[in-house]
Parts: C-alpha cells; sequence; structure tokens
C-alpha cells in the first residue's frame, strides 16, 4: 500500500482516497485510469466513477458487481504516474489574449505582457480537476512563474470563454458566471456541450496547450 494515501469509505458504494497534495491526486488519478497515458489502463469491472480533486480521489462502484474489499486493494495497490505532465490526450485551446487583467498580472509577475503570454502559451497545462460549473478545469503546469493572486474584488460577471489565473491555476469559464480569477484573455472554443456523449472538452488527466488566436 502507498503510505501517502488514505482509503476512506464512503456509504456501501464509494471509497475516498486522501492524498498529501494536487501533484499526488494527478499522479494517482492517472495511474488509476491511464488518463493522460500512452496507454490506456481499464478499472475493474463495477467501478462507476473515478472524480479526483484538489485532495482527494472519489470512487464510486455498484456493490452487486464487485465487493468493497476488492475496491480497496485495487485503490491501495494502483501505481502513481508521472507528477502532472506526461503525453497523451491533448486539447489546443485558441486564445485572444489583451484581457481586462492582463496589464496589472504581468506587472505583479515583474514581466512584460508579451512575455508573459509567451510564457502562458509555451507551458503544458495538465488538467488536475473539474469543478465549479460544468466544463470547468483546474489546469496546472510543472512552474510557479504564472503565479497570481485571486482579485481582492470579484467580478459579478465573468463572459463565458475567459482565460484567467488564480493562484497555481489557469482556467477557461466555459459560460457566463460570477468570477475572482485574473482574466488575461479570451476563447471561443466551447468548453461544455450537453448535446454531445463526452459533454466537457477538457477532462481530468489531459494536456492542454493554449496558443494564440
Amino acid at each position: 500500500m502507498n503510505p501517502s494515501l488514505e482509503v476512506l469509505p464512503c456509504g456501501d458504494s464509494a471509497f475516498l482516497v486522501e492524498l498529501p497534495e494536487l501533484t499526488a491526486v494527478v499522479a494517482y488519478y492517472r495511474g488509476l485510469t491511464g488518463a493522460g497515458a500512452s496507454a490506456g489502463v481499464s478499472a475493474p469491472q463495477g467501478i462507476i466513477d473515478v472524480v479526483p480533486a484538489a485532495r482527494t480521489v472519489l470512487v464510486t462502484f455498484d456493490p452487486e458487481t464487485i465487493r468493497p474489499f476488492e475496491v480497496r486493494d485495487w485503490l491501495e495497490s494502483a501505481e502513481p504516474a508521472e507528477g502532472i505532465s506526461g503525453s497523451g490526450r491533448e486539447v489546443t485551446i485558441e486564445v485572444s489574449y489583451g484581457g481586462p487583467d492582463l496589464a496589472e498580472a504581468a506587472q505583479f509577475l515583474g514581466m512584460s505582457e508579451d512575455e508573459m503570454v509567451k510564457l502562458h502559451t509555451g507551458s503544458e497545462w495538465t488538467a488536475a480537476f473539474s469543478g465549479f460549473a460544468p466544463g470547468f478545469v483546474y489546469l496546472v503546469t510543472t512552474h510557479e512563474r504564472l503565479r497570481v493572486p485571486r482579485r481582492n474584488t470579484p467580478r459579478t460577471a465573468v463572459p463565458a470563454g475567459s482565460v484567467g489565473l488564480a493562484g497555481e491555476f489557469s482556467g477557461v469559464y466555459p459560460r457566463s458566471s460570477p468570477g475572482g480569477w485574473q482574466l488575461i484573455g479570451t476563447t471561443t472554443a466551447a468548453l461544455w456541450d450537453a448535446s454531445k456523449a463526452e459533454p466537457a472538452l477538457i477532462r481530468p488527466g489531459d494536456l492542454v496547450r493554449f496558443v494564440e488566436a
């Protein structure tokens, strides 16, 4: 068993795996699912869903198909994949940079707007987990050179397609909603389409690259 994780029962059809940090979550999630890896990994029959978050992974299962101890054994024996970078499914997002917070964020980081854009587009981003709104995915990269604080005063309405930074994360607002991220650009990409079999454009474990539109 990996000593850095703790497997906790959630009712009779789920386990919550607690991990020490986000990097460990991404590596563990990839180890369970094969997301972002060149070779797919199949979950045991009876596993319904594997949902990563900032420090946990929730696994739901059908107790009539697979017994709880079998799920626990699978979770405890899973081998984490490599860190937060790797090869696999890649999503490209075209961005028109020039968002309302680009200049202030660049100034905070001590670089020019062009340098900030080049760093954002030159970084490899990994989809760590989703939340907040359907299609909203928290993206992380292997450096901290784009770490900026959230706005002191959140906006009551952030336009759909806004590309932002907050803390160690980058992300794209899939629809208009309140938000306190630093907005550096916009995209016309549809992050969520409920009419599709896979509604989310970006899924946990995916690699994301931003390019200038």
